[in-house]
């Protein structure tokens, strides 16, 4: 069977013969019949159209002669190039033979701007131009419209990299190259391009990055460390691993170079008229560093701390010394001061007042004032040679360059005893704590004794108070430790001073009675020290001989009456228990007199006086019979007492019923009377009240009527005045345009004649810079050449003289003949 195939124009297809196995190609228009042992591969379809600037990549492009023709086999079938690619450009539209391909999409082609170009690369060998190209080349191309090939393939767009100023890009070579400047690379170098503007990096360039440039001032410079060996950017060579400033004095912004690594920034030292350094490992005029040396500089001076150099103790203010302050001066070395030579190690003293500035030889070992002592105040000094120490008491003292202030030591039962007398009341902790190198100072409280022991010369000295103690350097307050507390318990109280009384203290003691009733009796003593009998500081010292004597004195005053108490029965002390234990404390002399008072005679301690505050009984039964007589005694008063009071509650409830009845009567009375009073009240205030609303409603009606009357000429008058505003605005409103409108034209006016005016003078101005650049005579000659060169035109033709016309302008001939008359004539 046939089938009838119709193409349409620009349309193609494919077309089988089954019988020679060949594939051919029908294009059309045309009406194609298909034969039996016909098929159509493919189609129809549409044939490649290629817009201006693009292309498309063919596989399996068909050979062509060089005619363009399509070469075909000895069978008929079409030439392939099997596995190969083909790129085709802007052409008439095209079908595709059979084999063909179309790879990808149409493409356009690349543009290309003035800062950008394409990295390509060889992929087989070809010829471009006179250059041969072998496979791995790469090459840029930096035109502005790229048409590409099946041999090069394009590795990627680069763009112009753009150097603001103060910038550099930093690039390493692939390989080993010339840069731009001709200059050979190897391959990993890096270098800089310090050229502002735009720079497109070469085939075998990459690029590193920007590199922004270091901003310096006259306040600021920039530390620098070489990596390698190089010649900088100001041509000095520098060496791997050193460093160095760059200043505002070598330029106002600098790039770091590859091999150069920025340390840090470096601020400017300045030094004042009244200011000093020293600076540690300087740097020579010829750029060696000098380790180990000290260098002195003073100001006003400002500088650059270079590599290596140090600050010692920063920036320092020069020494001003007073008359009372001194320096404290050591040698580093030998050091000549004028006249004296110091060795080294030397110390001396230099004395205010004065300014001084130390060598760099000398070394300031401290700044020392006068010390100013009251006549109670002092301070310690040891002696650095001797070490001996002694006090310095109540003058202004310097210390010697051979003397040091000494820190006296202090046990801390000491410290805290000595630390609470410099409490404020209500405050825990002391003020501020005690400067070692002064005087330990004690006040004695009044009527007391401190004792304080030397130890070198092995004995003790008693201070009574008040009075200021003052240690010297071998002395140490004797610490007393008292009991205390009730009952009394040992290491209670710790004192530096002992009171001498008189005082008192207060103790319980558990007694047993005859009939073994435990009876807890709380006891006071009254005591004093009998000092006035005391002569001599060993025997003032026989004081402190009992440590404990609060103790001491309570357990013989305790055993003393635990004694008479067991003596006697229970009735018996309760009846007669003050008179049994005075008996007992203080007992009686030779001639059995009672005594008044008990003395200690190993430390003159004197109880004067016992009192009894309580007796309990430490037994349970006794302590409950003796509560329930004491209850049963409460119950009867109280019962009394209750009685009492209900007689006395009855008759003032009786007498407070009577005055309430009377009170009553009187107070309905002067209710009545109110209440009468009330009524007329009300009838004189109903009259009042109906004749004031008649008034008052009339009133109002009158004041209604006259504030409508005038709120009415109000709203008139107001509408006049806002009618004659509204007209003055809109009068003036159009006074004001009107003179903005003839003011306008005025200015536009004046601008076109000042326009005019100077066009004018433009002009003339113009003509006569071109008649001046002309020149007169050169218009002369302009002028005269014309007929100049008619005439002699005339001369050499024989002709006297002319008249050519088209026949169409007229001619004025009633006075040309006049010349040729004359001429004739001649």
């Amino acid at each position: 069977m046939t089938a009838v195939i119709r193409i349409k124009p620009l349309h193609y297809v494919h077309v089988l013969d089954n019988n020679t196995n060949i594939t051919r190609l029908e294009v059309g228009p045309k009406t194609f019949t298909r034969q039996d042992h016909e098929k159509i591969v493919e189609g129809p379809t549409a044939m490649i159209m290629i817009p201006p600037r693009s292309y498309c990549v063919i596989s399996n492009p068909v050979v062509r002669d060089d005619k363009g023709v399509v070469a075909v086999d000895k069978f008929g079938n079409v030439k392939v190039r099997w596995e190969d690619e083909e790129i085709r450009f802007e052409q008439e539209p095209f079908p595709l033979y059979p084999g063909e391909k179309v790879v990808g999409k149409i493409t356009p082609l690349t543009l290309l701007n003035a800062d950008s170009a394409l990295l390509l690369r060889c992929i087989r060998d070809f010829k471009d131009g006179d250059k041969e190209r072998v496979a791995g080349d790469e090459w840029l191309f930096t035109g502005t419209t790229y048409y590409p090939r099946v041999e090069v393939k394009v590795v990627e767009l680069r763009n112009a990299t753009v150097l603001k100023p103060n910038q550099a890009l930093r690039l390493r070579g692939k390989k080993d190259c010339l840069d731009f400047q001709n200059v050979p690379r190897k391959a990993g170098e890096e270098w800089l391009v310090r050229k502002t503007g735009s720079y497109l990096p070469g085939v075998d360039e990459e690029v590193v990055g920007v590199v922004q440039a270091e901003v310096l001032t006259d306040k600021r410079a920039l530390h620098l460390r070489a990596f390698k060996t190089f010649k900088d950017v100001f041509g000095k060579k520098r060496k791997a691993g050193e460093e160095w400033l760059v200043t505002f004095n070598d330029a106002e912004t600098h790039i770091p170079d590859v091999y150069e690594e920025v340390v840090g920034k470096v601020n400017i030292t300045t030094l004042s008229n009244r200011q000093y350094c020293v600076i540690l490992d300087p740097i020579d005029d010829k750029g060696v560093q000098q380790f180990g040396k000290r260098e002195l500089r003073r100001g006003e001076i400002s500088f650059f701390l270079r590599p290596g150099e140090k600050l010692e103790s920063g920036i320092q203010n020069i020494h001003i010394l007073g008359e009372e302050e001194a320096l404290l001066l050591r040698a580093r070395n030998s050091f000549k001061d004028g006249d004296v030579n110091h060795p080294a190690g030397d110390l001396w003293m230099l004395r205010g007042p004065c300014e001084y500035v130390p060598p760099v030889g000398v070394e300031i070992v401290e700044n020392r004032n006068s010390i100013a002592l009251d006549e109670n105040e002092g301070i310690y000094v040891r002696d650095r040679k001797t070490g001996k120490v002694r006090t310095v008491v109540g003058q202004t003292y310097m210390l010697s360059p051979n003397e040091e202030l000494w820190s006296k030591e202090l046990s801390s039962s000491v410290e805290e005893l000595l630390s609470k007398t410099g409490r404020e009341p209500g405050v825990s902790k002391p003020t501020s704590l005690r400067d070692k190198t002064k005087v330990v100072t004690y006040r004695a409280p009044h009527n007391s004794a401190v004792q304080v022991y030397d130890f070198t010369a092995k004995k003790s000295r008693i201070v009574f108070g008040p009075e200021l103690v003052m240690l010297g350097v071998n002395e140490e307050f004797t610490v007393l430790t008292l009991s205390g507390g009730v009952p009394k318990v040992q290491n209670k109280i710790k004192s530096l001073a002992l009171l001498l009384g008189p005082d008192f203290t207060t103790d319980i003691v558990i007694v047993e009675t005859s009939d073994h009733a435990r009876l807890s009796l709380r006891l006071s003593y009254n005591w004093h020290f009998d000092v006035s009998s005391l002569k001599g500081e060993e025997e003032k010292s026989k004081i402190f001989s009992v440590p404990d004597f609060v103790g001491d004195a309570c357990k013989a005053i305790a055993s003393r009456v635990r004694g008479a108490v067991a003596s006697v029965s229970f009735d018996s002390f309760h009846k007669n228990s003050a008179d049994i234990i005075k008996a007992a404390v203080f007992g009686s002399d030779e001639n059995g007199t009672p005594r008044n008072f008990l003395q200690f005679n190993a430390n003159n301690l004197v109880i004067t006086n016992i009192d009894i505050q309580s007796v309990e009984p430490v037994d349970q039964r006794t302590k409950d019979s003796l509560q329930k007589s004491v209850q049963l005694a409460i119950e009867i008063t109280t019962k009394s007492q209750e009685a009492s009071a209900r007689r006395d509650a009855e008759r003032a409830e009786q007498e407070a019923k009577g005055r309430l009845e009377r009170q009553k009567l009187e107070d309905e009375s002067k209710a009545e009377s109110a209440k009468k009073k009330l009524l007329e009240l009300q009838a004189e205030s109903a009259v009042v009240e109906a004749s004031g609303q008649a008034k008052a409603e009339a009133k109002a009606k009158s004041e209604a009527t006259l504030i409508e009357a005038e709120a009415e000429v109000n709203q008139a008058q107001l509408k006049a005045d806002s009618t004659k505003i509204q007209s003055d605005a809109e009068i003036e409103q159009l006074a004001l345009l009107q003179k903005q409108e003839r003011e306008h034209l005025m200015a536009l006016n004046n601008l076109e004649v000042q326009r005019a005016r100077e066009l004018a003078m433009i002009e003339a101005k113009k003509f006569k810079q071109i008649v001046d650049s002309i020149g007169a005579q050169t218009i002369a000659d302009i002028a005269q050449a014309g007929p100049q060169l008619q005439a002699q035109l005339l001369e050499g033709l024989g002709l006297k003289s002319f008249l050519i016309t088209d026949g169409n302008s007229p001619i004025n001939l009633f006075n040309t003949a006049n010349g040729l008359i004359g001429g004739g004539a001649q």
